[in-house]
């Protein structure tokens, strides 16, 4: 008996003192893994933040760039006919659309939801007021139309879908 008191004497302060350091490594690796872990999410931060905001500036060029203002005075020409005008604008919009189809990758669903929802609305707008036209009817009229058409709008799509992204930004930064 006497044995099996000197080997608890010698026992329980030994296990004592492997659990002190076994729970004291362990805290310490997992806080070298926490401490780790931050480091790699502030370095991809450091990274990432710019190539977004560089994704909204081009979308935001994108939305303006697709305003009507924008394309009427790019696009028309005097001697355009109605029917010249409406094809040239839609190519236009699905032209910038497609060269900036990419920047998606760095934006918010809500936000691509809300860009693509102002291409659309800007689409159905210009077909709208073409429907309603003869078709014999200029370029010019058509422009004409087009610009009351947004001027009765509380607020066109585009600049509607840019406060979105500016708001979303600001949310970032």
């Amino acid at each position: 008996m006497e044995a099996f008191t000197e080997i608890l004497k010698i026992t329980i302060p030994a296990l004592i003192v492997f659990f002190t350091a076994w729970v004291l490594l362990r805290n310490m690796i997992k806080n070298d893994q926490d401490k780790r872990r931050q480091e790699l999410i502030l370095q991809n931060s450091r990274t990432v933040t710019p190539i977004k905001l560089q994704a909204y500036e081009r979308i935001v060029l994108f939305l303006e760039r697709i305003s009507l203002e924008s394309l009427l005075v790019r696009i028309s020409l005097p001697e355009m006919t109605a029917s010249q005008l409406h094809y040239a604008l839609l190519n236009a919009i699905r032209s910038e659309f497609e060269h900036n189809l990419s920047q998606q990758i760095y934006m918010s669903q809500q936000a691509w939801e809300v860009v693509r929802n102002a291409r659309s609305n800007m689409i159905k707008i210009i077909n709208s007021e073409v429907e309603k036209l003869p078709p014999d009817s200029s370029g010019m009229f058509l422009s004409k139309q087009l610009l009351e058409k947004i001027m009765e709008l509380e607020k066109e799509p585009t600049r509607a879908a840019i406060d979105y992204v500016k708001n979303e930004i600001a949310r970032i930064i």
